[in-house]
């Protein structure tokens, strides 16, 4: 079926819109990610010990949820709309962020992440409805386009948390971040089209038999959600501790929260020059090329940031894993949109978002927990690890991502 006029103007102008929400939405979410553990040991006389194990636990509880939540938010999406989790997402989050600020104790902190996780989402459903409009032989470079503004954001939130931080307090983070999020949600609501034509029910008894049955590799779809749940374990380790290596590194001595916000966005700048160019070369030459090499990079860059003794060779190492983390995300996404049909494309995103989720989940709690036990650079050697394992994991099990046909068997 051919794309008419009206279907390449409404797919482009969404992804336009889209890509200026996300990068919204990132820089509103990374203002305060690299900056939890600070808030964390502000909010109680916590030992070293404790404070990595609670910002765990405050990152963790967010993607319990969230893993729990998404997959029945990605089914109501495939029958009443992607448009309408964007509004419930960004809304939704922003009131959890408002009520953030406002908390005196860690617990309550932990609720309210609890909180934010049933209405996680926004990116994710932003992706599903790209996916969804955009013709597949553009999909590589539109949902690596679409990933751009997200790191965009990420790339600029740590510097402004980390100034507001420094002038203001942590507080007042929560509080810019939900105002961002408001903006997101009145943007959504006003300028994102959606043609949305839902799928028709079936009988409760042959629902979910068939549903499954609609995807023609089921197996490649579950390595692929595996793999999600890893490398985002990988990146997710890291996020509890990093303000804290820094400010180690730095002898607990100068603007800590700045440098922590520099160090926390660099990644985004590699990550915007490399994702768009790695997309456009795996729509022509093959995802699964581009994935391979990520694991590998990853791998690479990952391990030497346990050595490090100053944040300049920190720097350097976390810009480079912005271009493995370009190779990775996209390409798991645009070979889930080529392997699965266009009816089912917001329940396999979400499925990947819940994946996604207990792979956030699993790495705050474990990066906390290697950190406080061991030390910062047990977190980055185990990364590295868990990179060759799951590259190890996709050569054995899905040997499609190593052939071309596996870019065209949905196409």
């Amino acid at each position: 079926m051919g794309e008419t006029d009206a279907d390449h103007e409404l797919w482009r102008r969404n992804l336009h819109i889209l890509w200026f929400c996300s990068f919204i939405v990132g820089m509103a979410f990374s203002e305060i990610m690299p900056f939890l553990s600070l808030y964390v040991s502000s909010l109680g006389n916590y030992t070293k010990a404790q404070v990595t194990m609670y910002s765990g636990l405050v990152y963790a509880a967010d993607f319990f949820v969230g893993a729990i939540a998404a997959p029945l938010w990605g089914m109501v999406a495939d029958r009443k709309g992607r448009k309408l989790m964007l509004l419930r997402t960004s809304l939704g989050i922003a009131v959890a962020m408002g009520l953030m600020g406002l908390a005196t104790n860690v617990w309550q902190l932990v609720a309210l992440r609890s909180l934010q996780g049933i209405f996680a989402g926004y990116i994710p459903n932003a992706q599903a409805l790209i996916a969804a409009q955009t013709p597949r032989k553009y999909s590589g470079a539109a949902l690596s386009t679409l990933t751009t503004g997200g790191t965009s954001g990420n790339l600029l939130g740590p510097i402004i948390g980390g100034v507001l931080a420094q002038i203001f307090s942590i507080r007042m983070t929560f509080f810019v971040t939900a105002s961002l999020l408001l903006i997101t949600f009145v943007l959504s609501w006003v300028l994102v089209k959606e043609d949305f034509k839902p799928v028709p029910r079936q009988p409760k008894q042959t629902q979910r038999h068939s549903r499954l049955a609609m995807v023609p590799n089921l197996k490649l779809i579950i390595v692929l959600l595996c793999s999600t749940m890893f490398v985002q374990f990988g990146n997710t380790s890291i996020s509890p501790i990093i303000s804290l290596y820094v400010k180690e590194l730095m002898h607990n001595v100068g603007p800590i929260t700045v440098v922590a916000g520099i160090i926390a966005a660099l990644p985004g700048i590699s990550n915007i020059i490399a994702a768009p160019r790695l997309g456009r070369y795996g729509d022509h030459h093959g995802s699964g090329k581009v994935l391979i090499f990520g694991y590998i990079f990853a791998t690479l860059m990952y391990f030497p940031q346990g050595f490090v003794t100053s944040v300049w060779m920190l720097g350097i190492l976390r810009f480079m894993i912005g271009i493995s983390d370009g190779a990775l995300f996209p390409e798991i996404q645009v070979l889930l949109t080529k392997n699965t049909p266009v009816t089912l494309t917001s329940t396999v995103f979400s499925w990947n978002q819940s994946f996604q989720s207990i792979g956030n989940m699993l790495g705050a709690l474990l990066g906390g927990w290697l950190a406080g036990i061991f030390n910062y650079n047990a977190v980055f050697f185990s990364t590295a690890l868990l990179m060759l394992v799951n590259l190890a994991l996709l050569w054995w099990f899905a040997p499609e991502i190593r052939q071309r046909s596996s870019q065209t068997s949905m196409e």
